[in-house]
């Protein structure tokens, strides 16, 4: 009885299959109590955008809009607007970052966290020693990585497109949340 040896067709399928590395670490309901502690109701107020309004978030900040849709709550306290809650995806060097931004209403950010992280370097942006440094940042900072915001070596990608995305989200709080007071 002969075998056949189906060893080699394996090879070129296994070296295809690139493992996957993802990282839960927050839940949106966990990273909005750690960014508005105080807060005592998230009220869910998607910002849909259109083309226009898209062009318009890259005309002022520089970066592209992806996204139609933007997740926003409204953080509040006894019926007082506390700030804005803004999840996103940005891309590390593969892999999609889900992280949230906390913006006063006079947008200031109070905070990032990482909400998930996909790749299998650059972990180091979770760091609070590095997110840190967007406490209290506003547009009218440059928010440029190794002007403002310091790069970590071997999370540079990771580094630069969320302190892009804090930009462009700071944006898109100044054009369409700042007047909803």
């Amino acid at each position: 009885m002969s075998r056949r040896d189906w060893s080699w067709f394996l090879v070129p399928t296994a070296a295809l299959v690139s493992p996957v590395y993802a990282t839960d670490y927050l839940s949106v309901p966990q990273a909005q109590k750690l960014l508005f502690p105080q807060a005592q109701a998230f009220l869910e107020q998607p910002l849909k955008l259109s083309a226009e309004q898209r062009d318009r978030v890259k005309a002022v900040s520089g970066l592209r809009q992806r996204w139609d849709e933007q997740k926003v709550w409204r953080a509040e306290k006894d019926g007082r607007l506390q700030g804005w809650f803004i999840q996103d995806d940005v891309i590390g060097k593969h892999e999609f970052i889900t992280y949230a931004v906390a913006i006063s209403p006079q947008g200031e950010v109070l905070g990032v966290e990482i909400l998930s992280y996909r790749e299998t370097h650059g972990g180091q942006v979770r760091e609070p020693q590095w997110r840190k440094h967007f406490a209290g940042k506003t547009l009218a900072d440059p928010l440029k990585l190794d002007q403002d915001v310091p790069n970590i070596s071997g999370a540079t990608l990771s580094c630069r497109n969320i302190t892009d995305g804090v930009k462009r989200l700071l944006t898109l709080h100044q054009l369409y949340l700042s007047s909803h007071g």
